[in-house]
């Protein structure tokens, strides 16, 4: 009888496993996916990336915008340009327009792809509305930002040698999951500078080349507001930056961030932040960064050996 059972139970066990996998196949079977056709780029899927360090290309490609809203989803959602005209490698900033034609809050969500789907692969996007849920206010009416570039390898793989255009679209619904949403109302430029956004764009765009408290492939930028420019500890600047004689003020980060080489020709600084209330919004959150370091020890070290 004994002899039996384990038998039973010999078969009865990879069968409980072999369930249990599937189980877990299918639960998790949309996150696998929307990894897989990130890393891939398959069905047109774009890719997420902090900052735009490729080179510019003399190669150009044109890439128009296509939006859709649906059912049940009363917005006006339409891009600001019908298309661009951009050297492979080039950071773009482009808008969409969002209005909520109805009379009540709405949490939308996008879903995007490119054209032709075998392009997206080399499609990156830096900033974007699409990244999260968003909440657009009765009968409001924003531009939103998007910052991509087409990868330089594009013009290098034989299998896009056909494509003169590609095509970024976007469909909006209404969201299933409304919780955390983030405000639309965020990219009104008449609203104040909004630490606590600036501190999720530096996270999304900054962080891979700034630390806080360390430096990287970037200084350090912990205490910035008020350091003179190039004295960062342990960090090699470029003679440019070293010799520039300012010291981080509001101004000088906003205009640095816009375009770091044209403010201060050469410097080493690759990346830019082309959108202005993205600019507003981290040079608010550096400022608050730097107002808390120094109401600690902590802080004050931090900035003693910054300022050396």
């Amino acid at each position: 009888m004994e002899r039996r059972q384990r038998k039973n139970l010999m078969i009865i066990a990879p069968c409980l496993v072999a369930i249990g996998i599937m189980c877990v196949l299918v639960a998790y079977s949309p996150t696998l996916y929307r990894m897989f056709c990130a890393a891939t780029g398959l069905a047109g899927t774009t890719q997420r990336v902090a900052a735009d360090t490729a080179k510019i290309s003399r190669q150009t490609i044109t890439v128009a915008f296509d939006t859709n809203v649906a059912p049940g989803l009363p917005w006006r959602f339409v891009p600001d340009q019908g298309a661009v005209t951009v050297h492979l490698g080039e950071q773009k900033l482009v808008y969409f327009t969002a209005e909520n034609l109805s009379s009540q809050p709405i949490v939308g969500h996008a879903t995007f792809n490119v054209t032709p789907l075998r392009s997206g692969i080399y499609f990156n996007k830096i900033q974007c509305f699409c990244f999260t849920e968003e909440r657009l206010d009765a009968h409001q009416k924003v531009h939103m930002p998007v910052v991509f570039y087409v990868d330089p390898k594009f013009g290098k793989d034989p299998d896009m040698r056909d494509i003169a255009q590609l095509t970024l679209g976007y469909t909006f619904f209404r969201s299933a999951d409304p919780r955390n949403a983030k405000d639309l109302s965020r990219f009104l430029a008449s609203n104040p500078p909004d630490p606590a956004d600036g501190r999720d764009l530096f996270k999304e765009q900054c962080t891979a080349c700034h630390a806080l408290d360390a430096n990287k492939y970037g200084p350090q930028l912990g205490g910035v507001f008020g350091r003179r420019a190039g004295t960062a500890a342990g960090y090699d600047y470029s003679p440019a930056l070293r010799s520039a004689g300012l010291t981080w003020s509001a101004d000088n980060l906003n205009r640095w961030l816009a375009s770091p080489t044209k403010f201060i020709p050469g410097v080493k600084m690759p990346v830019s932040v082309p959108d202005p209330i993205a600019r507003r919004d981290i040079v608010a959150y550096l400022r608050q960064e730097t107002e808390q370091r120094g109401s600690g020890p902590k802080a004050k070290t931090a900035r003693q050996g910054a300022d050396y």
